[in-house]
Order: structure tokens, then C-alpha cells, then sequence
């Protein structure tokens, strides 16, 4: 394709305009080859096929539409992909000239989704519970770390009676070391500060904040006021 581009730049302008180098072809040969080595990692799936299209609503994060976003395999990230992350099946989408691709979520290291002005990381770390690796969004790292697991369930005949219904859930987590605590709520809360119980309890007050699982982002300035406790 550069050499067509290239042949349309000289007959447009002369070939007096354009001085090539001696190793352009060689040049060109390995672009071409970095070029398909890198599609070659990006592109490492299968096709997908939606097997839920009778399903009310959608398994989707944010959006049943592709979003921005950026991905990381191996150290190497790939910038302005068309994202969908399903987080019934937790796995991650792209399109492609013939459809759409699942990415091998094995070789991915991470990804960010960009979503009404806001851009979201997601890590891949080893879910004990389930005894394997899942992506979790990153709402908090310091000393300790804030995570949230998006999960779309299946809710058996909900709509009429008669069609089934997807619906999400987060799951809240915080990371001490390489220790990974679930969190529901104020109390496994008060059991992940234990060392600081009091401190924390007394900023809870004072500044009249309520944690809660339905609203994660309320769990991120009492863990950064811990982290803050621990220096």
C-alpha cells in the first residue's frame, strides 16, 4: 500500500521532488514486517458470535457500542482500537474487516476504555475465588489499592415473565501487598484498617462520609486517608 501511495506522490509532483534512500525498499520490507508482527499480536482471537441476541438489554460494559480505547499485550501498547468489553463473559472485543475478534485475553496485560469524558484502566489479576485471571477496573492505587469487578448476570424470565433479562453487580476489592480483600461495606472496611480502626472512624465522621457498594468511588478517600495514616 506505501509503495501505491508513493507512485501517486511522483507522478504528482516529478520524480525530481523525491529523493528515495538507497535501503527504501529494505526500509519499506520491514516496516511491513513489524506491521504484521504487531496485527499478529493485536489480532490473536477468534471470532465471536453474539449467542445471547434473545436476552433483554446487553452484556456490555457502559456501552453495546465499540468505545476508544487502548491496549497493552506484552509490554507494547496499542492506541485508538474500537474497545467492548463483555463482562458476562469477561472478554474483550474488537472489530475487524470480517466481523468482530474476542482478543486472547491471556496475552493481555491491560486496557483503557474511554467513556463520557472519562477514561477507565483495566488490570489483569488473579482471582483467587474463581481461581483465575479476570480484569478489574482500577479506581485507586497508592499503598494500598481500590478495584472494582463489573458482572453481568443473567435474570431468569424477568421481563413479562416470559424473556430473560441481563443485569450488572460490582464487586468491590481492595489490594494490601499481594493480598486481595473483598468489600461489601463499611464493616469488611473497618477489618481491612483494623490497625488505624479508630483514626479511620473518627475521619468517617468528621468529614461525614458513608461508604457504600453501590457507589464504589466512595471507598477512595478513606483508603487514601489510611495510606496517608501508614507514612
Amino acid at each position: 500500500m506505501w509503495k501505491i501511495y508513493l507512485t501517486v506522490f511522483i507522478l504528482s509532483f516529478g520524480p525530481d521532488l523525491v529523493a528515495l534512500p538507497d535501503d527504501f525498499d529494505k526500509k519499506l520490507s520491514e516496516y511491513g514486517q513489524d506491521t504484521l508482527k504487531e496485527n499478529q499480536i493485536l489480532y490473536n482471537g477468534r471470532i465471536w458470535r453474539n449467542l445471547y441476541p434473545r436476552i433483554q438489554e446487553d452484556q456490555f460494559l457502559f456501552s453495546r457500542d465499540f468505545i476508544q480505547g487502548t491496549l497493552t499485550i506484552g509490554g507494547k501498547t496499542f492506541s485508538d482500537l474500537q474497545l467492548k468489553y463483555d463482562i458476562y463473559k469477561d472478554e474483550l472485543l474488537t472489530p475487524v474487516e470480517d466481523g468482530i475478534i474476542q482478543l486472547n485475553k491471556e496475552m493481555i496485560d491491560s486496557f483503557r476504555l474511554a467513556f463520557h469524558e472519562r477514561e477507565y484502566k483495566f488490570i489483569k489479576i488473579n482471582e483467587d475465588s474463581v481461581n483465575t485471571k479476570s480484569f478489574f477496573n482500577v479506581l485507586y492505587e497508592g499503598k494500598s489499592a481500590l478495584y472494582v469487578k463489573h458482572i453481568k448476570k443473567i435474570d431468569k424470565m424477568a421481563v413479562e415473565g416470559k424473556y430473560d433479562k441481563f443485569y450488572q453487580i460490582n464487586r468491590i476489592f481492595v489490594l494490601r501487598g499481594n493480598n486481595l480483600f473483598p468489600i461489601k461495606g463499611k464493616r469488611e472496611l473497618m477489618s481491612f484498617v483494623e490497625d488505624k480502626k479508630s483514626e479511620v472512624m473518627q475521619y468517617l465522621k468528621i468529614n461525614k462520609l458513608r461508604v457504600t457498594e453501590k457507589v464504589p468511588e466512595s471507598f477512595i478517600p478513606v483508603l487514601r486517608y489510611y495510606d496517608n495514616l501508614l507514612n
